[in-house]
């Protein structure tokens, strides 16, 4: 019931023009009205912040419409009668494809897709309710290739296998099951449950990490690129145990070498005996030790086994067999005063770090010729045990270290898996103050 008119009347005081109409629910409609009915071009403003704008013939929107929720996302679809009928396309707030299928009656319906920020999507056939609900649907990982197809419910796998997506001549998208599949089903883990299956290891990310001895001196296991990499690519997955942020800041550092936050709530914690291979390998994200200069970085991912958790994401382009590094991201301003604690380790770290930058930056015009100090990676040790001094890994130079020695000189020492050989002395042109 309209409750404000302010517009042009016909004789039967029924809108008509280009009119304004506030209803009783605090609703209102612009738009072109014809002797009291919408025609034309007109735009809903509904209570909640929401809008629905096309075009409308005898009182009902037909064809294209574009629906804007209160928290900016949008759906452009396909209105009869007022009513999304046939195509439609659903976009978050920053303009990112979530959704494209079909509406039926308002319902979504048919063969739809719908897709994750973080790269990932689920396509198949809706059920009568417009859920991904069915026995032929399909979670494709980041790389549009690498699927688990099988039954699912609302979204969540009840049992599916590993599959490759492929596409027939119309486009539509067919998946091959992998032969001697094993079964995947959604795992999300509890407090104290990391997985019902920890020695099951996603298939995605078994293309494309493996874990080995770090090249960081006295780091332990580090996680490896199987193969090179664009930037921006997701590379492994951090998926745990679900504590508290409390229970981390409660206890001591040495139980928390494993720990990620997930949100405001939530922590994803490795915990003993799980951060060995051997007893949990059903991700790996947990094994990516920490750089200044990292060449990954973590974000948020909706796994469809694990449900939300971590992954690691290229930032630039990393080469096969490159050693995957994050920033752990503790707070630096917090050192020294009464924030948060830190690690011993990494304030040893930064402030060797500090120092090495600093050093790069006042002797930059001799360096940039051999060494790119600035994107060097700290290590605690020698790992060539030659002098009692900071050692640096260079990005790029294939096991190639740089050593500082006595504040006087650099050594450049080419490693292979720890064997010296072909030694090179830089020496700077004055001594560099610590």
């Amino acid at each position: 019931m309209q409750e404000r008119l302010d517009s042009p009347l016909d004789e039967d005081g029924q809108p008509h023009g280009v009119c304004t109409v506030t209803y009783s629910s605090s609703d209102r409609f612009e738009g072109h009205f014809t002797h009291g009915e919408k025609n034309g071009k007109g735009k809903f403003f509904f209570f909640d912040g929401s809008t629905l704008e096309g075009f409308y013939v005898d009182d009902g929107l037909q064809g294209q419409g574009l629906y804007t929720h209160e928290d900016g996302s949008v759906l452009h679809g396909t209105y009869v009668d007022g009513e999304l009928n046939g195509p439609a396309q659903e976009l978050d707030a920053d303009g990112r494809l979530v959704f494209k299928g079909q509406y039926k009656d308002n319902i979504r319906c048919g063969e739809c897709w719908i897709y994750y920020p973080d790269g990932g999507s689920v396509f198949g056939q809706v059920n009568e309710d417009g859920e991904m609900t069915g026995s032929s649907i399909a979670y494709i990982y980041p790389d549009g290739c690498t699927a688990l197809y099988g039954s699912f419910v609302d979204g969540e796998i009840i049992e599916a296998h590993l599959a490759t997506l492929t596409s027939n001549q119309t486009g539509r998208p067919r998946f091959q099951i992998a032969p001697n599949s094993p079964v995947y089903s959604y795992d999300k883990s509890t407090s104290t449950c990391i997985a019902t299956h920890a020695l099951l290891p996603d298939p995605y990310e078994s293309q494309r990490v493996l874990v080995a001895e770090s090249l960081i001196n006295g780091a332990g296991q580090g996680l490896f690129a199987k193969a090179a990499a664009e930037p921006g690519t997701v590379m492994a997955f951090y998926n745990g145990v679900r504590i508290t942020h409390s229970e981390v800041d409660s206890r001591d550092w040495a139980l928390n070498g494993n720990t990620i936050s997930l949100d405001d709530d939530t922590v994803i914690d490795v915990p003993q005996p799980f951060d060995q291979t051997e007893r949990y390998c059903a991700s790996l994200g947990h094994k990516a030790n920490h750089s200044f200069t990292p060449n990954c970085q973590y974000e948020l991912f909706v796994h469809p086994r694990f449900g939300p958790i971590k992954c690691i994401r290229t930032l630039r382009a990393v080469q096969k067999d490159e050693e995957l590094t994050v920033a752990y991201g503790y707070d630096h301003e917090s050192l020294g005063k009464n924030g948060p604690e830190v690690p011993d380790w990494y304030k040893h770290e930064l402030e060797i770090h500090m120092f090495i930058t600093g050093a790069s930056r006042r002797h930059g015009n001799l360096l940039k010729h051999h060494v790119f100090i600035s994107e060097c990676k700290v290590f605690k040790n020698n790992p060539a045990n030659l002098h009692e001094a900071p050692v640096i890994s260079v990005p790029g130079t294939n096991g190639c270290y740089v050593m500082w020695a006595g504040c006087e000189s650099l050594r450049v020492q080419t490693l292979g898996r720890n064997i010296p050989r072909f030694p090179l002395h830089l020496r700077l042109d004055s001594q560099v103050n610590g």
